[in-house]
């Protein structure tokens, strides 16, 4: 029993000098429970949510206090027209926009019905669906616990919610999923094929070779990246091809300008993969790390499956850091809104600031093991 008790100490000791042991043991739980239990909700809260109205009565200004005073809407524009509408929707400002038409006030006073415009973004057919939901449910509450009861007999007061949506009337699955499929796989496969690359120049023995070789550190890494940016962005473009031509993804802004995307994304993906090398020391551990690092967060915090709108606002900061997120708005605008670079900028510029961070890190990390 002595040495029984003698070996499990030496085996507690094992494990609490391993740090990644202790990292899978007690990080891990904290991180799934954290992500699951902010980010897995298809609820939809704080959705940014534009008003037209025409009225100006009484009734519109109540059945507004109600949209906006609930969880699920947040105010962010007046509108003064239908074209401020459509352009809020192209620019992504908004969700949901409410319409009230001219005399909704008189109509529900007198004849005891009217109706209400909810206009939404089916680009994302989840997040329309919801929000339509959320908005007609509080428009008839507000008719039946707000206006006179009716006479025995006759019909209630009631407001009809009429919906309208917008880049996907018929709300199409493959419009919301396909574009974060087509991200995911992108991404994963760029990065796990460079993960391995600088990685398995360390196991095979063959660094040495390069630290004593004239090669700088940069075109060093460049020269890594170069032949799998090329292959994964054929893969790319067997992706897209699959996307419109198997799956019904529509076509509907510049194909140019939704190649040099990609082209940016792909890079993006490829540094990652390389900066990912550069921490590992086996290729199993790459490629293990780069699995664990990229499903997850992808999936989780990119807005693929799940609305960024409703997580936590720490949360929400960290998905700024998933190039996903940024690629699945360009490729929604691009092949759904029909949007160009005028409105994808910002997008744009993360996946550019993502791409020189990366390769900045993957630098620094090879230099300081080089040294």
């Amino acid at each position: 029993m002595k040495a029984f008790l003698l070996f499990v100490r030496k085996e507690f000791y094992h494990i609490f000098r391993d740090r990644r042991t202790l990292l899978i043991l007690f990080g891990m739980p904290v991180v799934l429970v954290t992500l699951f239990g902010f980010a897995l909700t298809n609820e939809v809260k704080n959705a940014d949510v534009a008003v037209l109205d025409f009225d100006k009565g009484p009734h519109a200004r109540q059945v507004q206090a109600r949209l906006l005073s609930s969880d699920y809407f947040g105010l962010r524009h007046y509108l003064g027209s239908y074209r401020e509408v459509e352009a809020a929707f192209r620019q992504g400002d908004i969700k949901l926009a409410v319409v009230f038409p001219a005399g909704f006030s008189h109509e529900l006073d007198h004849l005891g019905h009217a109706q209400v415009q909810l206009v939404a973004d089916a680009s994302d057919q989840n997040t329309a669906t919801s929000l339509v939901s959320y908005a007609t449910s509080i428009v008839r509450d507000y008719a039946r616990q707000e206006l006179p009861p009716p006479a025995p007999g006759t019909a209630g007061p009631h407001v009809e919610a009429v919906a309208r949506l917008y880049f996907n009337p018929s709300l199409e699955a493959a419009y919301t999923f396909v574009p974060g499929t087509m991200a995911l796989i992108l991404l994963l496969v760029s990065a796990m094929l460079t993960s391995i690359t600088i990685a398995r120049e360390k196991e095979t023995g063959t660094m040495e070779v390069l630290l004593v070789s004239p090669m700088r550190q940069l075109p060093f890494i460049l020269g890594k990246i170069v032949p799998y940016f090329l292959l994964s962005f054929g893969n790319a473009l067997v992706i897209l091809a699959l996307g419109v031509w198997g799956l019904g993804m529509p076509m509907r802004g510049s194909l140019g300008l939704l190649l040099l995307e990609t082209l940016l994304y792909t890079f993006v993906a490829l540094a990652l993969g390389v900066f990912i090398s550069t921490r590992s020391s086996t290729q199993q551990g790459a490629m293990l790390f780069s699995i664990l690092s990229l499903l997850l967060p992808t999936v989780m915090l990119s807005g693929f499956l799940f609305p960024l709108e409703s997580m936590p606002p720490p949360m929400q900061a960290v998905s700024r850091l998933i190039p996903a997120r940024y690629y699945i708005d360009i490729l929604k605008g691009i092949m759904i809104k029909g949007l160009g670079l005028r409105e994808l900028w910002p997008e744009t510029a993360a996946l550019l600031a993502l791409a020189a961070g990366l390769l900045l890190l993957a630098f620094r990390s090879l230099k300081s093991r080089l040294a």
